[in-house]
């Protein structure tokens, strides 16, 4: 079979395997008239194992599989067995001389139980009864299969604890024939316990239990037993032939007596059949002239049954057209209602948005104060360091000017001050170019901050902007929609108008031609009165009238027909119209739902900035309070140099004077 061969190379690629040539082989060369498979001796990969597994449950003309001294492993068993459970072909399997265990035993459990066609099992040389558990697993299988007829666990170590799990499923099996239990290990109460099941078991004609130390008499006793089953069974089938021969007998003398039974019937019938022929000629006969008076009061009854059906139709659907109305003005009032509670909502939305646009201006205009406030600050701040800059050179200069004075009088002193000139001077120099940095770098930190807000102040105005622009266009939207659905009002109004002011004129011209009509049938029934007084007389003339009444009343009634299917046509086309407006209604309800559903959104965006907003405004104000405080930190430093510049220049004009006055120079000037 190709087509087998193709789609195990398909599953196999599927799988990331290469295909076995032994196997695609045997299904390249599998016979469609036997369907047998014959893999036996074959090393299976466990690839191989899960293709076949996907590939038997469709394969239909699969009949034998022989899998034995395979040596297929746990898994591959699984997967293999798993496959065969939905299989409904296969009739004989062959997995002899697979080492099948616990999970091997698991699955052959599952496959009896849910395989419906297997017949044939082979299981010798396994090890299904090293594991207690895995054998009590396929024992319930065997317990609940009632197709299998033929069992083979030749050398599979059945002791005597396997044979009794076998023996209490062989007591509920009623379709398994032959078991071969030979080589194992059953012993005395294997042997027992298999005696004992066959007491229950009346289907089992061939048990072998050579080599398993099984006692003579029990084998004596178990062969008895089977030829009793043997015995039972050709008796039964004996029985089962008579029956079919009796009952087959039985049902030919049963078709034999109806078909006597049934021509008596018909027999039967024809002769009734005759005289009811004859009865209705002569109940006929005698019945014509009866029935020619019943025809004409029976069509003078029929006549006002229909005016009076008529006058009902009238008064219903005088009673339906005032319901409509009802319902039609009922429509309105509701219509209006819900239109001016839609219009103060809209009227309420435009006022809370106003406010909420009044306090978000009000928000603006309190950040661009506290901004100006901080610019202000800021110009304060830049003026006191141009003050404490001014302080510093003028320090510097009085500093210059004290040592020109030092200079003329103490030249000597020079030479020894030197040094510490110097070194005061590197650390003016460096103090000062500490505070130009640090002054520099507050400047740019300022600015860089001042130059942010800019940015943020500019973003915030032009999302403001844009969300007043958002606001104008859907206030725009709102107020089209609003005027578009006016005019649809006013246009349905006007229109539901029309059409009322139609159906009621043409109710009028219904109502006046039914009343014409019902005149006219009042008229033919006073003609027809009088046609029956002179019908008495003239009974030809009678025959040709009712025809002609036969006719007019066939007129009237599709007339009827035709009006009642006019007024079924109107009503539907008005529930057709309340249908539509009720829809029109809904869509304008969902529409006013979006705008609302837009506000929302909008009224969520502008909490979400002036929140941003005032999270920003904390966030300078907090900047803000950190310069500030720097700046305190540099005052008190620029006032604490100034203590220690004013200390080092007394101690320095100190020393300069003590050394001055302790020179030559001094005392000289002291004298003089």
């Amino acid at each position: 079979m190709e087509q087998f061969g193709r789609e195990y190379a398909r599953l196999c690629a599927a799988a990331g395997a290469a295909p076995q040539e032994v196997v695609l082989r045997c299904l390249r060369e599998l016979d469609g008239a036997r369907g047998c498979l014959d893999l036996a001796a074959q090393s299976l990969s466990l690839q191989t194992c899960s293709a076949l597994g996907r590939l038997l449950p469709g394969a239909a003309p699969l009949a034998s599989l022989a899998l034995g001294d395979c040596g297929l492993s746990e898994e591959g068993v699984r997967l293999l067995l798993h496959g065969l459970c939905s299989n409904t072909t296969v009739k004989s399997l062959d997995l002899k001389g697979n080492n099948l265990r616990t999970t091997g035993a698991e699955a052959l459990g599952k496959l009896l139980r849910q395989n419906k066609s297997i017949r044939s099992l082979t299981l010798e040389w396994n090890s299904l009864g090293m594991w207690e558990e895995g054998f009590s697993f396929f024992c319930q299988g065997l317990r609940a299969n009632n197709f299998l007829q033929r069992l083979d666990l030749r050398n599979n170590q059945i002791n005597h604890q396997g044979a009794g799990e076998l023996a209490m499923a062989l007591t509920q099996n009623t379709s398994l024939q032959e078991l071969d239990l030979r080589w194992n290990n059953i012993g005395l109460l294997g042997g027992r316990a298999l005696l004992n099941c066959l007491h229950s078991n009346k289907t089992l004609k061939r048990l072998e239990l050579a080599g398993n130390n099984v006692p003579g008499d029990i084998l004596k006793a178990v062969e008895q037993a089977l030829d009793h089953n043997q015995d039972r069974e050709a008796i039964l089938n004996e029985a089962q032939n008579q029956v079919n021969i009796l009952s087959k007998e039985v049902l030919s003398l049963k078709e034999e007596k109806n078909k006597q039974f049934m021509d008596f019937v018909d027999t039967v019938d024809k002769q009734k059949e005759e005289k009811a022929r004859s009865e209705k000629m002569s109940a006929a006969r005698v019945s014509q002239l009866q029935e020619a008076l019943d025809e004409q009061y029976s069509i003078m009854n029929s006549l006002k049954t229909k005016l009076q059906m008529t006058e009902a139709a009238l008064a219903l659907s005088e009673q339906k057209v005032h319901n409509l109305g009802e319902l039609l003005n009922a429509m309105k009032q509701e219509q209006n209602r819900v239109s001016e509670c839609h219009f103060r909502e809209l009227q309420q939305q435009k006022q809370e948005g106003a406010d909420r646009e009044g306090r978000l201006l009000h928000d603006l205009s309190a950040a661009s104060e506290k901004n100006l406030l901080l610019r202000n600050q800021v110009d304060e701040l830049e003026r006191k360091c141009k003050v404490q800059q001014d302080q510093l050179f003028q320090v510097k200069q009085d500093l210059t000017n004290t040592t020109a004075e030092l200079k003329l009088r103490a030249v000597e002193a020079e030479e020894r001050l030197e040094m510490e000139k110097r070194r005061f001077k590197q650390s003016l120099e460096d103090m000062e170019s500490l505070r130009v940095k640090e002054v520099d770098r507050m400047t740019q930190h300022m600015e860089a901050s001042e130059r942010s807000m800019h940015n943020r102040i500019q973003r915030l105005e032009a999302i403001r902007i844009s969300l007043e622009e958002e606001l104008s266009q859907v206030k725009a939207a709102a107020l089209t929609e609003r005027g578009q659905a006016e005019e649809e009002l006013i246009k349905v109004r006007s229109q539901a108008r029309l059409e009322e002011q139609q159906r009621l004129e043409h109710l009028k011209d219904k109502l006046r031609l039914m009343t014409e009509s019902r005149d006219e049938a009042q008229n033919c029934c006073l003609k027809q009165k009088e046609m029956v007084a002179e019908a008495q007389a003239k009974a030809k003339q009678l025959s040709l009238y009712a025809d002609g009444l036969r006719r007019r009343l066939d007129e009237l009634q599709q007339d009827l027909k035709s009006k009642e299917e006019e007024k079924v046509t109107e009503l539907n086309k008005v529930k057709v119209e309340l249908q539509e407006q009720i829809g029109h209604r809904e869509a304008e309800r969902a529409a006013q739902d979006g705008l609302r559903e837009k506000i929302t959104a909008l009224e969520r965006q502008l909490k979400a900035l002036s929140s941003n907003h005032r999270e920003a405004l904390l966030d300078k104000e907090g900047e803000i309070s950190l310069l500030l405080e720097k700046l305190r930190m540099k005052e008190a430093e620029i006032s604490r140099v100034r203590e220690e510049e004013a200390q080092r220049a007394s101690f320095l004009q100190n020393a300069i004077m003590a050394y001055v006055q302790g020179s030559p120079l001094g005392t000289h000037s002291s004298r003089k």
